[in-house]
């Protein structure tokens, strides 16, 4: 017993202490969190979305994000897609 519980505490640590990616929601977040939570998706990329969004509103889908911002295209999407919230 003595053994097992400091084996359980260590995984729940490790468990809790590995990076998880939380999804974004394009249309609400600043740039920071954009440019924090997607993968190649750096201050630049991550400001001109939320410019984009001001201008001509909301994204509806991935496919549009891509067409409207320079930069961002179908890979940047598809290896994001699980991040992206619309």
């Amino acid at each position: 017993m003595r053994r097992i519980i400091p084996s359980v505490m260590l995984s729940a640590t490790l468990l809790l202490a590995s990076p998880f990616a939380l999804a974004v929601n394009i249309n609400k977040a600043d740039a920071a969190a954009i440019a924090e939570e997607l993968k190649g998706v750096g201050k630049t990329k991550a400001e001109a979305i939320v410019k984009e969004r001001q201008k001509n509103g909301p994204f509806k889908n991935g496919e549009d994000l891509a067409a409207r911002v320079k930069g961002i295209g179908p890979a940047t999407v598809a290896k994001n897609k699980d991040r992206l919230q619309f």
